[in-house]
């Protein structure tokens, strides 16, 4: 697996169940006449290193031999930043959130290597630099 840098850019994760189901809320919770409301769409953050030792994990559970390759970041931000948004309003409205454990991950591993043959290869590492 590549991580740009460090890995230790955090994001935002969602399940697209959750997608659906964020929108369901909103719909179905209007906002007052004149009220802005904010919804943070995401129930996980973790960093894109976490993310790939994650991945590591359950792909060697399922016997496959797997290192993490950190590469030169084509792209321009930092390597580690504070990220700590909040998204405790779809909760508090009812979202029950689908993680990412290692179920959820190995079923998507199993899916990506019964279609391995359709990765196209040489889309795979970065050809530009934003540097």
């Amino acid at each position: 697996m590549t991580v740009y840098g460090k890995g230790g850019q955090t994001r935002g994760f969602l399940n697209i169940q959750d997608t659906v189901r964020c929108i369901e809320i909103a719909a179905e919770n209007p906002a007052d006449k004149g009220e802005f409301r904010v919804f943070n769409q995401f129930t996980e953050q973790f960093s894109v290193g976490e993310l790939a030792e994650k991945v590591k994990k359950v792909a060697q559970e399922e016997g496959y031999e797997t290192t993490i390759a950190n590469l030169d970041n084509p792209r321009v931000e930092q390597e580690e930043h504070f990220f700590q948004a909040e998204n405790t309003k779809l909760r508090d409205l009812g979202l029950e959130p689908h993680l990412l454990d290692d179920d959820v991950i190995r079923e998507i591993f199993r899916t990506v290597v019964n279609h391995k043959d359709r990765v196209i290869t040489e889309n795979v590492l970065p050809q530009v630099s934003w540097k």
